[in-house]
């Protein structure tokens, strides 16, 4: 018997009201007319992440063919095939993303652009962890850490990135580890709830947002999807004046909340201060590192890092103010306004992974 065959999911209406029925975006180079039209209006099509400062990260980086490098945040796959082009054809480049979900995706996408295993090696790795992978694959002539969240992520609201559409509070880079937002709510008390909100987000109405989550969770009420952390929010916030800013307001405070959760239960500052910590020994002589960040913890962590990596001698060279995307960019994609791009340069002397 002949199969039927299986008509493909269609938008219904003007705007799909269910991410599953954006199937465009679910294949954006398949429907480049549809993703160029969304771009030209300064966005990113839901499942696919634009890259930031690739010109200027490629001028630092001097790649040059035959040379050994490290992705350490592959997600999309944007700046590593930019520097795989640099290779042309000559070298290697080691990725690194503890996305399970999306590390596939990215690997079929850029063996489609015809780089595979004799070029580019990808693992699903945290890069905490790039002394082991230094100690079997390095030393590297260049490193490139980019501490955003991808887009695609943020977009899927099975993820539960983003408080604008309904979905499982989980947060989770890495699904399969560690405990969802959701239940890290429950463990932390209203003081540690504070605290979290101030350390990871600079969050003005913390103490506000940690007594509502609080008063939520006794009354049994739950809260386990980003809706209904977002109700909690708005009702920390009932108080303020309704003057005309108050959405702005709690606009910012959401996205300043699921930010402060996403780095609690990811363990991101932990992560981050691992890898500065062993980026010099994975350096080659005179190595390039650059990394991107998105708010002002990360920042002030790298610069701290690099600046004592200056003054002992393990870097050369260091980056004394940050590097920013061009106006032009930030006009084009609104997620490059906050990044801010530091660099190092190693001293010439011996590495420990030779």
């Amino acid at each position: 018997m002949e199969e039927q065959h299986k008509r493909r999911v269609r938008y219904k209406g003007t705007h799909p009201r269910k991410f599953e029925e954006k199937y465009k975006e679910h294949d954006p180079e398949k429907y480049a007319d549809t993703i160029e039209r969304v771009i030209s209006k300064g966005s990113t099509p839901a499942g696919m992440h634009r890259s930031i400062m690739v010109q200027e990260i490629l001028d630092f980086l001097q790649i040059q063919p035959g040379q050994k490098g490290l992705d350490a945040t592959l997600g999309y796959g944007g700046h590593t095939r930019r520097m795989l082009e640099q290779l042309q054809g000559s070298g290697h480049i080691y990725a690194l993303d503890v996305d399970p979900i999306e590390i596939v995706k990215t690997k079929e996408r850029l063996e489609r652009a015809g780089y595979g295993p004799e070029i580019l090696t990808i693992l699903q790795e945290n890069f905490a962890d790039i002394d082991r992978i230094a100690a079997k694959h390095g030393p590297f002539n260049f490193v490139l850490a980019d501490l955003g969240v991808s887009s695609m992520q943020i977009d899927d609201p099975g993820r539960g990135f983003s408080y604008k559409v309904e979905g499982p509070l989980d947060l989770r880079l890495d699904p399969g580890q560690g405990v969802s937002a959701a239940e890290r709510l429950k463990e932390l008390t209203q003081d540690e709830l504070t605290g979290m909100l101030v350390e990871n987000a600079d969050e003005p109405y913390a103490a506000e947002i940690a007594a509502e989550i609080v008063r939520t969770l006794r009354r049994r009420e739950p809260i386990q999807t980003t809706t209904q952390l977002k109700a909690v929010i708005e009702r920390a916030l009932s108080a303020l004046p309704d003057d005309g800013g108050k959405r702005d307001i709690i606009k910012k405070t959401c996205q300043r909340t699921f930010q402060a959760l996403r780095i609690d239960v990811n363990s991101e500052f932990e992560v981050l201060e691992a890898f500065l910590g062993k980026l010099p020994d994975v350096l080659a002589p005179n190595g390039r590192a650059a990394i991107l960040t998105f708010h002002s913890g990360e920042d002030r962590m790298v610069k701290k890092a690099f600046k004592l990596g200056k003054k002992q001698g393990v870097f050369r060279e260091i980056s004394e103010e940050v590097m920013r995307p061009s106006a032009e960019e930030c006009r084009q994609n609104g997620r490059a306004r906050s990044t801010k791009m530091r660099w190092a340069v190693k001293d010439g002397s011996e590495t420990k992974y030779q």
